[in-house]
């Protein structure tokens, strides 16, 4: 169906005179009339009567008028929100992260962007997830950017660093490994369960990595998603774990120790997806990541 011959129906059913109608759709008269013929021939149905000088809809008419105007209408919502959503002076940025980054990390890089370009009607809708979830939602254009471990082989995804996370050990208040104070080694950490990360975790692989290498089998009592939620059970004496030293930690019943070995930093990546299409507020969001972080980004 035309759509310009729904919108000379709904002009020439609110002026009910077909020349008037075409003065100001700015076409022909015949123009009018043969798109109105179409129509009716497409719905198999009359549409207009003639009432004197001018036409009327029938009753058929008044039907299909109600959802005509319905579908303008909602047409021309979705062209208002698409180009508020990528407009140059203004957008909406579909951001994900994972957990750790809720409480510092994000609200600070977004709010400081924000203030930097108060010109600009920008809004960000924020997604929390694990780092398997967040590239498959970047793959699938349901997020725009995101901040979350890098994975190796994802050749349609950019990463770039933007921080790390120490890696530390967690224990419930005054759990017997936590007695000494000193830093822990991987060999006494794994002689209590362990609460670990679930497989699509971005961690999980670094934490199977380090016991890997220590030729070390850990005992896992339980796996968890989520950041805080290990550390309430940990707190609760489900076990002991290892995360990233994020500010939550110092408000829960746990001891937060170091662990005695090298290389335990997680890496934190912005990661986008270079062959989506950006408007220009993520490309600007990018652009100041990576002002920020000191690095140039493949657009």
């Amino acid at each position: 169906m035309n759509l310009n011959h729904l919108k000379y129906f709904i002009t020439l059913a609110k002026l009910e005179h077909f020349t008037k109608a075409a003065e100001e759709l700015e076409i022909t008269q015949p123009t009018l009339s043969h798109s109105m013929a179409t129509l009716e021939q497409e719905l198999g149905t009359r549409l207009f009567q003639k009432q004197g000088r001018g036409v009327v809809l029938t009753k058929y008419g008044r039907t299909f008028l109600k959802y005509a105007e319905e579908s303008l209408s909602t047409l021309e919502e979705g062209i208002r929100k698409t180009k508020e959503m990528t407009g140059h002076t203004g957008g909406i940025i579909d951001l994900a992260f994972i957990y750790t980054l809720g409480s510092e990390f994000v609200p600070n890089m977004v709010s400081d962007f924000l203030r930097s370009h108060e010109e600009l009607n920008i809004r960000f809708h924020f997604t929390v997830g694990n780092t398997t979830d967040i590239l498959k939602g970047l793959k699938d254009e349901k997020f725009d950017v995101a901040f979350c471990s890098m994975v190796e082989k994802e050749s349609h995804i950019n990463f770039a660093p933007v921080g790390t996370e120490e890696l530390v050990l967690v224990t419930p208040k005054g759990h017997p490994i936590a007695s000494s104070g000193n830093a822990v080694s991987l060999e006494e950490a794994a002689k209590y369960p362990q609460i670990f990360f679930t497989e699509n975790s971005g961690l999980r692989p670094l934490i199977d990595n380090l016991f890997e290498q220590a030729d070390i089998k850990p005992e896992i009592a339980y796996e968890i998603e989520e950041d805080s939620c290990m550390a309430g059970l940990i707190a609760r004496g489900f076990g002991i774990g290892i995360m990233p030293d994020i500010p939550v930690l110092r408000t829960m019943d746990v001891d937060v120790l170091p662990l005695n070995l090298s290389g335990h930093r997680r890496y934190v990546y912005m990661a986008w997806c270079p062959d989506n299409y950006h408007p220009p507020a993520v490309k600007q969001f990018i652009k100041y990541v990576a002002n920020a972080i000191s690095f140039t980004p493949q657009l």
